[in-house]
């Protein structure tokens, strides 16, 4: 980029902006009582404020944090939500939902932000994953508008810490993707110095051995040198796709927050920080070079305090959030699509149609399901499937044998053994208008993704419907015809079913799982797709394939079999140990199979509650806080004078699954526990 005196006036309006918008948070609206958590950015403004002011094409991303509002301001952000987001007003970027500086924007100057989380170094993961839809959509796709994009991830030092951090670089580097790591270094991460982040307190000089990462080092806080370094880091990752460490030492001239008050720095500290405050900086180097005057800069700030005070008094102004809307956008809502993220944002989504089931050969449960992922990999460019030994190996479950075979390496591909890369990753390419569908090979894998799972689910309510990263997680889950153990056999679907904004499918045969998949990956919302390890090729789960083109629809149980005397509510595997129950008492109980945990057939169960007015709910997760309870509630509430005997459970203990065969029969649930639970039931 020729760096004109027209960009050097564009950035230096921006940074001036936003050292008057944190000045006036600290010092009236703060101390007010009117933004209650205050993050100010003053020593970081140049570096940001660069960067953004490189990023000019039209699928340029990047991934923020809470001292970003510099880099969010000159990407397209009012100087009145800059003010309503910490105000927590109507107008703010997610209408109050969330703090104000955890950033989200769709383009409006090129530059697409994606939603921030609270959590440190999440933002590595998802960076890359835009970074891998941007190859894959300019390489595969040949879609000419997505040459050259680059996608950038602004961090602090103290992130380098983290495991998105590592994640997301190896990612960058195996792949070579056009990615920017800014890492924003003020030698604090809160009161902890950064030599407790990374051995010496500079990551730039410790990454010297990482092959295919171009390293750049230096002062972000002068503007030669901030300019330089950023323009060949823009360089290196837009026209030879190469991923880059941009280390740039900054000033944190403020504390952490509004509330720290920086004992922990010594006073010389803070004085050799003041000094090198980059707006002093800037404004010398301007005059010297002829942008600005005395006369120019003074009216310049002049003109910015105007504005930024009429954006203020516009905000103060603004109302409160409507309560009656808070609930919405958990889940779409089926008219008011995303402005960002997923394939219903571009209209590209292939439809819902609620067909009927066609009576195909007769699959496992687990044909069923590559099958599908076969159909809907034929019928959509943007669907990718992906996860630890899914390629050559065809998954360790079979679920994706001879796939990468049909459809392509950049189809179906192995990723490095990090869950919290791979769901992280898959943030990335959902925003980018991909439909991933990672594999994690067992529930207990997936706990150091939780960060990303549970920051996945509330995307669309953060950003009041501005954002949204549909996506399918496949996971094997329960215990195995061969063998238990407390790694390979957690169900665990009650974690799911708390997790906010996803849905959960827990299919008890292969009919169910090609419509319940089929409707996952054509849905609009974050998914599990959960797969029980002791149905995936047993006689149980087997069934008719239902078609290339049959879906079904969440929240929609199935009676199993009729009844009169009483209702058994279950799912998964456990459908076939009901059964095996009844068969042995021979009475007149009606089964439900739910079919999926999020949405559950409420309807259904309340229906069944009236007429055979008992109910026993039988699951394989532990018993305490299990789904069981929540159905349980539910039936208490809404059916109370319906039932004649109290609602029971039959669950697993609360401990793991264990390894010996014999002590996880134990503690499994059996169809003769089942049995003597229902007999009680009848007899109550």
């Amino acid at each position: 980029m020729n760096f004109t005196d027209e960009h050097w006036r564009r950035v230096a309006k921006t940074i001036v902006a936003s050292r008057r918008i944190d000045e006036i948070e600290e010092t009236e609206l703060a101390p007010g009582g009117k933004v209650t958590y205050q993050f100010s950015s003053r020593g970081h403004e140049l570096a940001q404020v660069l960067m953004a002011e490189h990023l000019d094409h039209p699928h340029d991303c990047a991934t923020v944090y809470y001292r970003s509002r510099p880099f969010v301001l000159h990407a397209g952000m009012t100087y009145q939500e800059a003010f309503s987001g910490p105000l927590a007003r109507a107008y703010s970027r997610n209408g109050g939902r969330d703090i104000g500086v955890v950033h989200n924007l769709p383009p409006r100057k090129n530059i697409t932000v994606l939603p921030t989380s609270g959590d440190v170094g999440a933002q590595y993961t998802p960076a890359a994953g835009w970074a891998h839809a941007i190859l894959y959509r300019s390489n595969v796709l040949n879609e000419e508008s997505w040459q050259q994009n680059i996608s950038v991830c602004l961090a602090g030092d103290a992130s380098v810490a983290t495991n998105g951090f590592w994640s997301a670089i190896t990612m960058a580097t195996t792949l070579s993707l056009p990615m920017i790591f800014l890492i924003e270094d003020n030698q604090f991460g809160i009161s902890v110095r950064g030599n407790f982040q990374t051995p010496g307190g500079n990551i730039a000089k410790n990454m010297g051995s990482m092959r295919n990462l171009i390293i750049l080092d230096g002062d972000g806080a002068n503007p030669e040198s901030a300019l330089d370094l950023t323009s060949k880091a823009v360089d290196y990752a837009r026209k030879k796709s190469k991923p880059v460490l941009l280390h740039l030492s900054v000033p944190r001239i403020c504390g952490h927050s509004g509330a720290d008050s920086q004992a922990y720095k010594t006073k010389e500290e803070r004085e050799a920080e003041q000094l090198r405050d980059p707006i002093p900086q800037l404004k010398a180097f301007c005059i010297e070079k002829g942008i600005y005057t005395e006369e120019s800069w003074s009216a310049l700030q002049l003109e910015v305090e105007t504005e930024v005070r009429t954006a203020c008094e516009a905000a103060l102004a603004e109302p409160e959030p409507d309560t009656a809307t808070v609930s919405t956008h958990v889940f779409f809502d089926g008219n008011s699509v995303q402005t960002v993220g997923g394939a219903y944002a571009e209209n590209k989504q292939n439809t819902i149609a609620i067909s009927t089931p066609e009576n195909g050969q007769r699959v496992n449960l687990i044909e069923a399901v590559k099958r599908t992922l076969a159909s809907e990999l034929t019928s959509s460019d943007r669907v990718l499937v992906f996860g630890e030994d899914v390629g050559i190996k065809g998954g360790v479950h079979g679920a994706t044998m001879d796939l990468q075979v049909k459809f392509g390496e950049s189809r179906v591909f192995d990723t490095s053994l990090s869950e919290e890369g791979i769901i992280g990753r898959s943030l990335g390419l959902a925003y980018a208008g991909l439909i991933p569908i990672p594999e994690i090979q067992f529930r207990k894998y997936l706990d150091p993704a939780m960060e990303h799972i549970n920051d996945c689910g509330t995307i669309r309510w953060r950003t009041n419907n501005a954002f949204a990263a549909p996506m399918i997680v496949r996971i094997p889950v329960g215990y195995s015809k061969r063998t238990g153990d407390p790694w390979h056999s957690v169900s665990g679907e009650a974690i799911f079913a708390h997790t906010i904004g996803w849905k959960v499918a827990f299919p008890s045969n292969a009919q169910d799982a090609a419509g319940l998949l089929r409707a996952a990956i054509r849905g609009n919302d974050p998914a599990f797709f959960l797969e029980h390890r002791n149905l995936l090729d047993t006689p149980s789960g087997r069934g008719a394939y239902p078609g290339d083109d049959y879906v079904l629809p969440f929240g929609v149980g199935n009676i199993i079999t009729e009844g009169t005397k009483a209702t058994i509510v279950t799912w998964g595997d456990m459908v076939y140990r009901a059964k095996e129950a009844v068969e042995q008492l021979g009475e007149s109980v009606e089964i439900i199979d739910l079919r999926t945990i999020i949405p559950w057939d409420e309807a259904m169960v309340l229906n069944s509650i009236k007429k055979t007015n008992r109910c026993l709910i039988v699951h394989e997760d532990g018993i305490t806080n299990g789904f069981g309870a929540e159905i349980s509630a539910t039936i208490t509430q809404k059916a109370f004078s319906y039932l004649d005997a109290p609602v029971m459970r039959v669950a697993m203990k609360d401990i793991p699954v264990p390894y010996n065969k014999i002590l996880m029969a134990a503690v499994v649930p059996t169809s003769e526990e089942v049995a003597s639970a229902l007999r009680e039931l009848l007899a109550y």
